[in-house]
């Protein structure tokens, strides 16, 4: 089976310029692609991890994959899906997050000589000629196209757009012909909601080598025949996007989502939605999928253990994976230990007067993102300590408390467990 079928089988591919032609050119041909990664953060997350799979997929066919790191284009923001303008970062900052995101993406990409590209667009967006740049691209655009556009026609319904905004596809689109020019690069991968950029690319492509070779009387080379591509969002079955919890967003970083939350996430994901993630997520063959899809009732169970751990290993690796796994397991089979779980350690500072609240326990171990949320969780009976619930929110855990063991054990619902050491 060639790379674009098994995409295909395994329900990743949403959109393509040509179907025809790009299955051709992925299962015949050995392509320079890319996907384009805006750093407008210090971690990459769940909702990047498609992207990073269908790399992964692509590169193991034979395929060579370009990294896009948008130095340039973070500096302004991607309009699709959002209502509001992004937050405009610095480029120190900026820097920052890119190479939080190349360590990150080395763990499932090769990007050894020969085999993967890391650029970042910074290196030709931030030297750009503006009028040089509106005459030369710019020209090639119809607004009215631009504006009828979905990423754009939402922010118009819900507020408006800015000018600022509105190059950035503009940009995005310049990324490609760059990409197409120095490295022959001639498909573009992104998420569905990045369709309209990507189209914008390919056009450009098309209409500056129409153009020179109008000018200069040569045939159109064969690598300004460019495509475009793109993959199903990681949604539920619902349709509601995956990767968000009471805690914010699910990262890869293992310092902002430890692996054991990681794990815990897609071992904890509803039924219906396992299969999808078991082929989307990991690299185990379709026929085992089906297997593993097939099982009923709790068996069902097992499926989400295996996702859970192929997916902590491939972000994580595996010793870390394992432990997650035992430390899931030791939380519901008795006399196991749970050294594994996940753990934070106070300091006599963290007290007052020889207490800490309950409230304050569940912020430091982010099994809550606020203080309001965690009064909620408590009245509503979702909170333990050591086996006991806690009914009021000026519950507090005492110093002594720690002293027969040298930790407690907090718990949140049914499977959200801490450990608390001092």
């Amino acid at each position: 089976m060639g790379v674009f079928d098994e995409l295909k089988a395994r329900g990743m591919i949403a959109q393509t310029t040509n179907e025809q032609q790009v299955r051709d050119l992925l299962n015949n041909h050995k392509t320079v692609f890319y996907i384009g990664f805006d750093p407008t953060a210090d971690s990459l997350h769940v909702g990047h991890f498609v992207q990073i799979m269908v790399m992964a997929h692509m590169q193991r066919a034979g395929h060579v994959p370009i990294a896009l790191f948008g130095g340039g284009t973070g500096m302004v923001g991607d309009p699709s899906g959002k209502s509001d303008m992004r937050k405009m970062l610095t480029k120190e900052k900026i820097d920052h997050n890119i190479r939080c995101f190349q360590k990150q993406m080395s763990r499932l990409i090769d990007f050894s000589e020969g085999k993967a590209i890391m650029v970042n667009n910074a290196d030709w967006l931030l030297d750009l000629n503006y009028i040089a740049f509106i005459r030369e691209i710019g020209v090639h655009f119809s607004v009215n196209k631009m504006l009828a556009a979905e990423c754009y026609k939402q922010r118009l319904a819900r507020g408006g757009l800015t000018f600022f905004e509105l190059n950035y596809m503009l940009m995005q689109s310049y990324d490609f012909y760059v990409l197409n020019q120095k490295y022959g690069c001639q498909l573009e991968l992104g998420g569905d909601d990045q369709w309209s950029n990507i189209i914008g690319g390919v056009e450009l492509i098309r209409r500056i080598a129409a153009k020179e070779a109008e000018q200069t009387g040569k045939p159109i080379p064969k690598t300004a025949e460019s495509f475009g591509m793109t993959f199903m969002l990681l949604t539920t079955s619902e349709g509601k996007k995956m990767g968000k919890t009471e805690a914010g967003a699910v990262w890869l970083d293992p310092e902002k989502t430890s692996p054991y939350a990681f794990y815990q996430y897609w071992r904890n994901i509803a039924d219906a939605d396992v299969e999808r993630c078991l082929k989307i997520l990991t690299f185990l063959p379709l026929e085992e999928i089906d297997t593993l899809a097939k099982l009923q009732g709790s068996e069902i169970n097992r499926a989400k253990e295996v996702l859970a751990f192929e997916v902590t290993k491939l972000i994580h690796g595996q010793e870390e994976a394992q432990k997650a796994q035992d430390a899931a397991k030791a939380l519901f089979e008795a006399g196991k230990s749970a050294q594994d779980m996940p753990s934070t350690t106070l300091t006599q500072s963290d007290f007052t007067d020889g207490q800490i609240t309950v409230v304050d326990l569940l912020l430091k171990t982010k099994l809550a993102p606020s203080k309001s949320e965690a009064r909620r969780l408590i009245l509503q009976g979702g909170v333990m300590v050591e086996d006991q619930k806690i009914t009021e929110p000026g519950a507090c855990v005492t110093a002594a408390q720690f002293e027969e063991k040298g930790f407690v054990v907090i718990k949140k619902g049914k499977k959200a467990f801490h450990k608390i050491c001092l």
